[in-house]
């Protein structure tokens, strides 16, 4: 008789242990499952704060053209900045970002009443703060069609 109570104590044991491992699996399996979808969905999540941002952009844009388009005359479709920066990258996009939003409310505008001279002088000799540098801005071109293109030279201050 004892022995039978030592084998169902083993086998008891035996059942327990599987058991628990089944549950610890269970328990490992869900959480390396979760943090990879968490990931994926913060992944998602920013590139659909990117798009967001795009898509007010264009909305801007589009708003504009459709009230300038009942005037037949060359309308101000698109602004482009080319930044000669030779430094960091993102340095770069965080300049030409700001020198857009600077030039933004000429879309929709008549090409004949945008003054080129006011469009130099808005970036112009500007100093621009960034992190720890300084930047000076100077206009070396400009093109001024249904496209306003913008040439601009970076020079660090020390």
């Amino acid at each position: 008789m004892e022995e039978w109570k030592t084998m169902e104590i083993i086998k008891l044991k035996y059942f327990i242990s599987i058991i628990s491992g089944i549950i610890i699996g269970l328990i490992l399996g869900s959480s390396i499952i979760i943090a990879l979808v968490s990931y994926r969905v913060d992944s998602y999540y920013e590139e659909i704060q990117k798009l967001n941002i795009s898509i007010e952009e264009r909305d801007e844009r589009l708003e504009k053209l459709e009230q300038s388009l009942n005037n037949k005359k060359l309308i101000l479709k698109d602004i482009e900045i080319i930044l000669a920066h030779e430094e960091d990258e993102i340095d770069k996009i965080t300049i030409e970002k700001y020198a857009k939003e600077k030039y933004i409310k000429l879309l929709g505008r008549e090409v004949e009443t945008i003054d080129v001279d006011i469009i130099e002088e808005i970036i112009d000799k500007r100093i621009f703060k960034l992190k720890n540098k300084e930047y000076q801005l100077e206009v070396t071109k400009i093109v001024l069609t249904d496209v306003l293109k913008i040439w601009i030279q970076t020079r660090p201050i020390n």
